[in-house]
């Protein structure tokens, strides 16, 4: 899935860290981690809403769409895991458009 996540950007450029985000939005440092890393296959609206607000930016300043991103390697969502603000949840892999 070419989906880049662009946290570590951010929080670098709010002169933030992983831990004092994951304090002010209500998850662990180490769901942050996995989500700075794109280890995560989704993310709750309520979620990105907290993390928009705690670094003052919108959406697409986290998230990214490159055509070529399997290529890349870095900060892809590319598991069955959803990052929600109470933790990582495994889900199950949602169904195709041909399975809907």
């Amino acid at each position: 899935m070419p989906i880049i996540v662009n946290l570590d950007i951010m929080l670098a450029t709010r002169k933030m860290r992983s831990k004092e985000l994951a304090e002010r939005i209500g998850i662990t440092e180490q769901n942050v981690s996995l989500l700075k890393s794109g280890k995560v296959r989704g993310v709750r609206f309520e979620t990105l809403e907290r993390i928009c607000e705690a670094l003052d930016c919108q959406p697409g300043d986290i998230l990214e769409y490159r055509r070529d991103a399997a290529n890349h390697g870095r900060g892809l969502l590319s598991s069955n895991n959803v990052m929600s603000s109470s933790g990582m949840q495994n889900r199950a892999p949602l169904p195709t458009a041909e399975a809907v």
